[in-house]
């Protein structure tokens, strides 16, 4: 996560990223930062950490392209799944249909693997974040089964 993302999202645009994810508990005007990537030819993304109710989304809905469920607490990897997320993922997906959203992205990242995946995908997420469960694996092989055995 980074503090006063708006200083820093024309650096990423600049940099060739296409999809640009800001914390909602990071920006002062969160509305003001999703338009201002979108004006940099980029999809804007909207995180929330998992204390961060799911409705404080609600105005912002229409102008993102994902929302990022964290299920884990911003800060380091290796953390535990938090399960009490879950719901909100099936929350945002609500939100999104009965706005009328479709083509929207429901990401979550936080202690996904091979046994939290199934869980996250049944409730809505059609974006998953796998870092330790792919990185700390030692062998190519290993790799390619954890990814297809995860894959939406």
């Amino acid at each position: 996560m980074i503090v006063d993302p708006d200083k820093h999202v024309q650096d990423f645009a600049s940099a060739g990223a296409n999809i640009i994810t800001v914390h909602a508990e990071a920006c002062a005007h969160l509305q003001r930062t999703l338009s201002y990537i979108k004006e940099l030819g980029c999809k804007a993304g909207v995180s929330f950490n998992p204390h961060t109710p799911v409705d404080s989304l609600k105005y912002v809905l229409e102008i993102a392209d994902l929302v990022l469920v964290m299920t884990v607490n911003p800060g380091f990897g290796g953390q535990k799944f938090i399960s009490s997320v879950v719901p909100k993922i099936s929350e945002v997906k609500k939100m999104f249909q009965e706005a009328n959203l479709n083509g929207k992205y429901i990401e979550v990242d936080g202690g996904i693997n091979t046994r939290t995946a199934p869980i996250v995908r049944s409730a809505g997420a059609n974006v998953l974040v796998a870092g330790n469960a792919i990185y700390s694996l030692k062998s190519q092989i290993e790799i390619q089964k954890t990814i297809s055995q995860m894959r939406i």
